[in-house]
């Protein structure tokens, strides 16, 4: 099996795997007890977070770890929302966010939230977001990277108009944290999230940001660990790991960067075939993330596309596996505006860093298979 899925998680870094092993077995105390093996466990905690703020250009005083990216956006968004900068019940949010981000959204029944959809690059319309703010809006979030189709959203200029009315801005960097530089638009959101698994580090490890400047309240009072964002002892094994693979992945961002965009190329030149009936929704080359590649092909549902590339030895998906677990269409197809049939015809291809070229090529052409066997069926 070949696998096109890094998308949805990716395998663990040796490298990783081997610091997550060292500090199970020589870093194994709780970090919040105060005897030496305790201590030692405390500074390794430490030791991690102050690597990780300085590649993400942050104070550490406002980073803290968390089980991933889910548990972050929720817990970032009610941190925010327990001191807003200003009075109201208004929250603007992106039609194609994160689950968890419509998770935390949902139970807010005192609010009043307005979901921005995308154009047909996949982008958030800047002017339509300053339409949509009112004198009530305390809060937008809007993610960094979209996990479909790897559309990058401009950051600077929502922080700006965030800025300038006086309002929270929270991002979701799953997609992106490990795969672009983030030193230059970290420091201008109020909060972002990220996750260990996406970036070669262990699963239930991520990590949130919120601005030391801001005076949070925890959703779960009378917690004792990472300042009180959180409660729970804090697995330093997987944090440690997920430093470990962060540095890595940083190391290589523009060589990755370079070498997805020539997987991509590839990929594309090899779907040629079938370009009458090929859909690929992506932006601009400099609002995009090459990694990542969301398209339709017509008349064709995605689910039997990916079952078909199954059978064939390539794994695929159908978008975001927190939403396949709904059984519900990608939430980019709803914000693009694309009709139910169109929905269901959404697949997502995506590299990593052990995707050869050979292998991208091979895979276009067994979609090209696929599809003119169909075709003909038909």
């Amino acid at each position: 099996m070949i696998y096109f899925d890094f998308a949805a998680t990716t395998p663990l870094d040796s490298d990783a795997a081997e610091v997550f092993v060292q500090a199970s077995t020589e870093y194994y105390g709780n970090s919040s007890s105060l005897h030496d093996i305790g201590s030692q466990a405390q500074d390794l905690l430490e030791n991690c977070r102050e690597e990780l703020a300085n590649l993400l250009g942050v104070n550490k005083k406002g980073l803290y770890f968390t089980s991933g990216g889910s548990e972050g956006n929720f817990l970032a968004i009610e941190a925010l929302l327990s001191t807003p900068k200003k009075p109201g019940k208004h929250i603007i949010a992106g039609l194609a966010e994160h689950s968890s981000i419509h998770g935390v959204l949902n139970r807010l029944e005192e609010y009043t939230i307005t979901f921005l959809p995308l154009n047909s690059s996949g982008l958030i319309d800047l002017e339509e977001l300053k339409n949509s703010i009112t004198p009530e809006t305390v809060l937008v979030t809007l993610q960094h990277v979209n996990s479909e189709i790897g559309t990058i959203q401009p950051i600077e200029g929502i922080a700006r108009i965030c800025k300038e009315h006086n309002i929270h801005f929270h991002s979701d960097f799953v997609q992106s944290f490990g795969k672009l530089d983030l030193k230059v638009i970290a420091p201008l959101v109020s909060s972002f999230s990220f996750s260990g698994h996406k970036i070669y580090g262990p699963k239930g490890v991520g990590g949130v940001y919120v601005d030391p400047t801001i005076s949070w309240s925890p959703f779960f009072p009378g917690g004792s660990h990472e300042s009180g964002f959180r409660p729970g002892t804090v697995n330093v094994p997987a944090i440690a790991a997920m430093a470990v693979a962060a540095q890595k992945t940083h190391d290589h961002i523009t060589e990755s960067y370079d070498n997805f965009l020539a997987h991509r190329t590839a990929l594309v030149e090899a779907l040629e075939p079938i370009k009458e009936f090929l859909h690929i929704h992506q932006a601009d080359p400099s609002s995009q993330l090459p990694s990542i590649i969301g398209l339709r092909i017509s008349g064709i549902e995605g689910q039997w596309m990916m079952l078909e590339c199954n059978r064939y030895g390539f794994a695929i998906s159908t978008g975001s596996a927190c939403q396949i677990g709904m059984q519900s269409p990608a939430k980019v197809t709803l914000a693009l505006g694309l009709s139910q049939q169109a929905a269901k015809e959404f697949i997502r291809i995506s590299f990593g860093n052990s995707t050869k070229r050979e292998d991208v090529r091979t895979l276009g052409e067994t979609i090209v298979d696929i599809v003119k066997k169909f075709k003909r069926l038909c």
